[in-house]
């Protein structure tokens, strides 16, 4: 079996996926939307993707403890 992370690395864990993720699929839609499939197009979308994540994970480190709170506001917490 595989060791996990501590809990204590969630805070890090979480906006890494998260924003790996979005941006791969965000950069890839905007880039083939807007030059197609062409030759080429591939390492267009990993230069925009590689950009886009480069911002978008420090983004995420500063922004989702922010986003948690408003979301709070907004959510009732689960009963248990």
């Amino acid at each position: 079996m595989r060791q996990k992370l501590p809990a204590r690395y969630n805070a890090i864990a979480m906006p890494l996926a998260l924003s790996f993720l979005m941006t791969f699929i965000v950069s890839g839609i905007s880039t083939f939307s807007g030059i197609g499939f062409i030759s080429g197009a591939v390492e267009k979308w990993m230069q925009a993707w590689g950009l886009s994540w480069i911002v978008a994970f420090p983004t995420m480190l500063f922004v989702f403890p922010l986003v948690r709170r408003l979301v709070g506001l907004m959510v009732e917490p689960p009963k248990g």
